[in-house]
């Protein structure tokens, strides 16, 4: 496997974090605020829980990647010092020729400098053989690879450190701006203004004027078949989900598979606008370039999702608030 760098992604994941502190430090409490404050501070959090949320995925993502190329890394440095400890074994034996050889008394010249001039000075003696000055070559070759690899791991290893230390961060972060919402949310009486629940009739349908596919209706069964379980950070099931772990689970029944954040999955598809939304398209919300939340259309103005650790994955009216924060839909497959 051959990991290709991507230091946008690194520096998406650390800005969003930032984002996560920037908006919990402005959100100082008012001593009594209004109705409409503690509103709009609710959906202030709603937003800044989706962004850290994608913000810890991406950074788990990072871990994972980081820790598979730094064991690939790892299994080639071991298979390139086994071959450099052969060829040492080769290059001590021509060292002990050339000093057999040396009837100048020179053999001190060969090592006045480091190992790479040492080995170029035994290179250039007349009495060492072609196949001896390649192989002499070689060795040089192998340290510098050797040296690369080490390098490479060491590197690796960091950003891991540094992918697992921000997924902790937004983490953290995150559990700061849920316990600040449940205190807002206490203030509005329970009332949560993201809220809208589906109604008997429209709970459970297949939704929409058109027939689904028998694909599309699997994502859909699967989706409705998970309300009610917890969402978790970075759940990608089956006892809970976070936002794109749902849609990615439920999209896999059609066999279609989606990247893992909300980030990527947005581009996994063709864009629709939002009226010709057909059941089992997906929703993002926020951002039109980096949308912080994603959830499955269901039909009838109504969409599957998980909003954040305080409530359990549902089906909701998209009335009002989402689609206020509303930014495109894309259709998989």
């Amino acid at each position: 496997m051959t990991r290709n760098p991507e230091p946008t992604r690194r520096l998406t994941t650390v800005g969003f974090v930032a984002l996560g502190a920037v908006v919990l430090s402005s959100g100082v409490a008012l001593a009594d605020p209004s109705e409409s404050q503690a509103r709009e501070r609710y959906e202030e959090l709603q937003e800044e829980l989706s962004v850290l949320n994608e913000a810890y995925n991406t950074a788990e993502e990072d871990h994972a990647a980081a820790e598979e190329e730094l064991e690939e890394l790892q299994e080639q440095l071991e298979e390139a010092q086994e071959a450099l400890d052969d060829r040492s074994e080769r290059i001590s034996r021509i060292v002990q020729s050339s000093y057999t050889n040396d009837s100048g008394g020179g053999f001190g010249i060969f090592f006045g400098g480091d190992a790479d001039s040492a080995l170029q000075n035994i290179a250039d003696v007349d009495f060492i053989s072609a196949g001896q000055r390649e192989m002499l070559s070689d060795y040089v070759v192998d340290v510098d690879h050797s040296e690369e690899l080490y390098n490479a791991a060491q590197a690796t290893e960091e950003e891991a450190a540094e992918a697992l230390t921000a997924a902790e961060e937004a983490m953290t972060q995150g559990e700061s701006a849920l316990d600040e919402q449940a205190e807002v949310l206490e203030r509005l009486g329970g009332v949560d203004p993201t809220a809208s629940q589906a109604s008997t009739a429209d709970a459970g349908s297949s939704g929409g004027t058109a027939a689904v596919s028998s694909d599309v209706q699997a994502v859909l069964d699967f989706a409705r078949a998970q309300i009610g379980k917890p969402y978790v950070w970075g759940g990608t099931g089956p006892d809970g989900y976070d936002c794109s772990g749902l849609t990615q689970a439920a999209w896999a029944q059609a066999g279609v598979s989606l990247p893992r954040t909300t980030y990527d999955q947005v581009n996994a598809g063709t864009s629709v606008s939002r009226d010709q939304l057909q059941p089992g398209d997906l929703l993002f919300f926020y951002s039109a370039s980096a949308p912080s939340h994603v959830g499955i259309y269901s039909g009838n103005g109504m969409m599957v999702h998980g909003s954040n650790p305080s409530k359990p994955l549902e089906e909701i009216d998209l009335a009002s608030y989402w689609d206020s924060v509303f930014t495109g839909a894309v259709r998989p497959g």
